[in-house]
């Protein structure tokens, strides 16, 4: 029998998981639109059980979605030769979970959302995607503080609800990206 890991080291292994099943519902939400917030609540509940990764996983979601337009315009603007459409689905969600805990979220470290994001590209996506990520992950911080306000990060949605992303409304993020050909 292998014992448990006890502590710090413990709680990262959950909130890893609430990482995990986020990325799914951001893959799943792109994929399905439609999915109601009843639905992905429930799929999370499902899997994750405590109540506490349950509010992480919602508040990853809901605030992926929320800054969704600033977070693939950054994106866009450090994936040299890259079009966020021409990038594979989970890359891009994995991409847009990383960039929200580097660019909003005050309690993980750079590190620690950096090396999250590469060990989901590991686990979900191509042998290469790890090293795609990571290159885009790691210029995001520059390019986030050289357009951002304030100078720090900005407080993620602590609630359980899901928003929708808001397609006809302005944000404070950059013009849509101009396609390259």
């Amino acid at each position: 029998m292998i014992p448990r890991a006890k502590g710090p080291k413990a709680t990262m292994t959950r909130r890893t998981r609430g990482r995990e099943i986020a990325l799914q519902v951001l893959y799943q939400l792109e994929q399905n639109p439609g999915q109601g917030p009843a639905e992905v609540a429930r799929f999370i509940e499902r899997r994750l059980r405590e109540p506490k990764l349950c509010a992480f996983a919602h508040a990853l979601v809901s605030g992926v979605l929320e800054h969704q337009p600033r977070i693939d315009g950054l994106i866009s603007e450090v994936a040299d030769n890259w079009r966020l459409d021409r990038m594979a689905a989970i890359d891009r969600n994995i991409l847009r979970l990383g960039a929200f805990e580097l660019l909003y979220c005050d309690d993980v470290p750079t590190k620690v959302a950096i090396n999250e994001a590469l060990e989901l590209a590991k686990r979900y996506s191509t042998a290469q995607s790890s090293r795609f990520v990571n290159g885009i992950l790691d210029r995001l911080p520059t390019a986030g503080a050289a357009q951002a306000s304030g100078g720090s990060k900005e407080e993620p949605i602590a609630t359980g609800e899901i928003a929708a992303p808001a397609a006809d409304t302005p944000d404070d993020g950059p013009p849509p990206p101009v396609e390259k050909d």
